[in-house]
């Protein structure tokens, strides 16, 4: 085994069902007609013992009680030894206020999110003898847990919209948004749970990759304007869309990527239904929807 990955949240923030969404795909998983999703975040490991958990969603909770691999090993011990956030969006950090229990672990981040969580005194409930806040550098690799390296590297993204002004850049490239090479015995993978668009750059370096969890937001540009839900599309909020002439399935046609699974998907996507035509049209594109509890070995 040279890394072990679990999603322990599919959707975008919000979930589903989304609290206050009454749209097809949340009223199918009321019903139990298809399976409901939280928060986006996933776990990785190199060995099955020590786990790291990328983007801490407000649904952590259940998602750890969800997860056998993450059980406490002790009376206060834990396998998981690190969080990483990859921006400083509600739905990545929000979870780190349910991590307050005085439990020892480090916490990984650009330094222009480290400020984000800094500048916000409610996040002082991470008491700092037991939590370590470590600023990374962009493409500088680290130890994530022991045996399994990280690097960080900016994709085109916006900062958090509770930072936004009147003139919203939506393809920053920098540390406001990034996404986290995982390197272990030889083997990559990579996680971008939010990416504006596939420059030249970003492309070469994916190229290649065994493994790629990566943003499924929105299945078209306009869906939820389409679905009456609001006026923003995706390319508004700094995601880019599946479908479409610049969507991920086109741009990610010609690359050679061991296995491409969606994640961080919004309740209104069709991909989300398993009979619709739009989750047949991106299996036969090579990628597969990721669910909450999927588990991947390489």
């Amino acid at each position: 085994m040279t890394l072990r990955a679990i999603i322990l949240g599919a959707a975008a923030g919000g979930g589903l069902p989304q609290w206050n969404c009454g749209c097809e795909n949340c009223n199918l998983a009321r019903r139990g007609d298809i399976p409901p999703q939280t928060q986006s975040s996933l776990t990785v490991s190199p060995d099955g013992l020590n786990w790291a958990v990328l983007n801490a969603s407000p649904d952590i909770r259940s998602q750890l009680s969800n997860t056998p691999a993450l059980f406490p090993t002790g009376l206060r011990q834990m396998p998981v030894q690190s969080v990483l956030v990859t921006n400083g969006d509600i739905d990545h950090v929000a979870g780190l206020l349910t991590l307050r229990e005085m439990q020892p672990f480090s916490l990984f981040a650009t330094q222009s999110i480290q400020d984000v969580i800094a500048q916000n005194p409610i996040f002082d409930a991470l008491n700092a003898e037991v939590v370590t806040r470590s600023s990374i550098s962009l493409d500088t690799p680290f130890e994530l847990v022991p045996d399994l390296q990280a690097t960080l590297f900016p994709v085109p993204g916006k900062v958090p919209l509770y930072l936004e002004d009147e003139h919203v850049q939506t393809d920053l490239i920098g540390e406001q948004t990034v996404g986290v090479a995982l390197t272990s015995q030889g083997r990559t993978a990579y996680y971008i749970p939010g990416c504006a668009a596939l420059t030249p750059e970003l492309k070469a370096q994916l190229d290649g990759a065994d493994l790629l969890f990566f943003d499924g937001t929105l299945w078209r540009d306009d869906e939820m304007v389409r679905a009456g839900l609001g006026q923003k599309t995706g390319k508004r909020m700094g995601h880019m869309s599946m479908d479409g002439p610049d969507g991920s399935i086109t741009s990610f046609a010609d690359m050679q990527i061991g296995r491409k699974i969606y994640v961080h998907m919004n309740n209104t996507n069709p991909a989300l239904r398993p009979d619709s035509v739009e989750r047949a049209q991106a299996e036969a594109s090579g990628w597969t929807i990721g669910q909450d509890g999927m588990e991947i070995t390489l």
